[in-house]
């Protein structure tokens, strides 16, 4: 399996975490360096890269520092990040999407789920031609969203959606397959100022399900945690 020769650094003061995740993504097909401090990580070649995991928790400098430092400079400000922390709180999460994360990964967590959201991330962010050309349909089966008309069809047929439940969608269907907290949605989804409750969530979830018809079942709850796209 090849991956574009995407090149990743990992950056984490858990060596064994390191190496771990240094052998999955490499047999996934990406080129990867590791560090062990935020530090060692700020001597190398940042701009070089194409993706960054970032551990938040790190003796010296902490992965958020780092990141405020990365975003400063012209030539690593768009770098993708994905942070890993042992801290899954709400404002965690919030420091690390407004610093400019483009994940947050909670520890502890599977090996699968890390690969899926390298992917995603680099699917997204990626200034490939052809990638950026791809990321302007995405489908499954005869659901078809247009990102660059923001329209969506199902069987051939145009389906009026909503800002939300556009947005909803789209990353429900980018990450399949990943259980989304519905604090994730309204962080990813939902404008900062704006107060959202959990219920909002799932009203939002219910339309989306009645818009795409035959597709509802695709979208599902796992009690206690959130929603995914099954596919």
């Amino acid at each position: 399996m090849t991956e574009n020769n995407y090149r990743i650094l990992v950056v984490d003061d858990e060596q064994d975490l390191c190496e771990i995740l240094k052998f999955n993504l490499e047999t996934e097909g990406y080129e990867v360096e590791t560090a062990n401090s935020a530090e060692e990580a700020l001597t190398m070649d940042i701009a070089g890269f194409d993706l960054l995991l970032l551990d938040v928790m790190m003796g010296g400098v902490s992965g958020f520092s780092m990141a405020k430092t990365i975003k400063k400079e012209p030539a690593t400000a768009n770098i993708p990040i994905i942070f890993l922390t042992a801290r899954d709180t709400e404002n965690d999460t919030v420091t690390g999407f407004n610093i400019g994360a483009d994940d947050y990964i909670s520890k502890p967590f599977s090996i699968r789920e890390v690969m899926v959201r390298v992917r995603a991330v680099l699917r997204r962010t990626s200034d490939d031609g052809a990638a950026a050309v791809e990321q302007q349909l995405i489908s499954y089966q005869g659901l078809e969203m247009n990102l660059s008309k923001k329209t969506v069809a199902i069987d051939g047929e145009d389906i009026p959606f909503t800002k939300t439940e556009f947005e909803l969608l789209q990353l429900l269907l980018e990450e399949r397959g990943r259980v989304f907290s519905r604090q994730e949605l309204i962080d990813r989804i939902w404008p900062k100022d704006v107060l959202v409750l959990d219920r909002t969530v799932d009203v939002n979830i219910t339309r989306l399900r009645k818009k795409i018809g035959r597709f509802s079942k695709c979208i599902v709850t796992r009690l206690g945690f959130g929603y995914y796209f099954d596919s």
